[in-house]
């Protein structure tokens, strides 16, 4: 078997925008207070997160958004993938397989609440729903 990373790399960039902007919503204005108050993060914490400014965490988080687009390009392409259910399925898959089962550590070991994980992981599932949708449709 022959590895080829040929994937369109156009798709790769529209599925880690979409990806960022999910994000951007889901931890502004659909989650952020309910994601504050889970962290335990005081007003004064807020402030200072707020004051620092984002922009170092926003790039350093939209390469990883590259990073996690280009591999499930990959996986799709892998799998052989050509409609929009069998796409959605991978996404789902590498999502559960991978993410959750990963992130469900941080209840077991680090005490974090079971709300914080699921409002999380639910997030990576759009998004890796929404990239899967892209990468089949571009």
């Amino acid at each position: 078997m022959v590895v080829s990373f040929s994937v369109n790399l156009l798709a790769v960039l529209v599925a880690a925008i979409a990806s960022f902007i999910i994000g951007f919503l889901w931890y502004g204005p659909l989650f952020g207070k309910s994601w504050i108050k889970m962290m335990g993060w005081t007003p004064k914490q807020t402030a200072e997160a707020r004051k620092k400014g984002m922009a170092k965490s926003a790039v350093v988080g939209f390469i990883s958004g590259l990073v996690i687009s280009f591999v499930l390009a990959n996986i799709i392409k892998f799998s052989g993938a050509l409609s929009l259910i069998e796409g959605l399925a991978i996404g789902f898959l590498v999502w559960i397989g991978f993410v959750a089962a990963i992130m469900l550590g941080s209840v077991l070991w680090e005490g974090r609440d079971i709300k914080l994980y699921v409002l999380n992981v639910s997030c990576y599932l759009v998004s890796f729903l929404v990239m899967s949708a892209i990468f089949i449709l571009l």
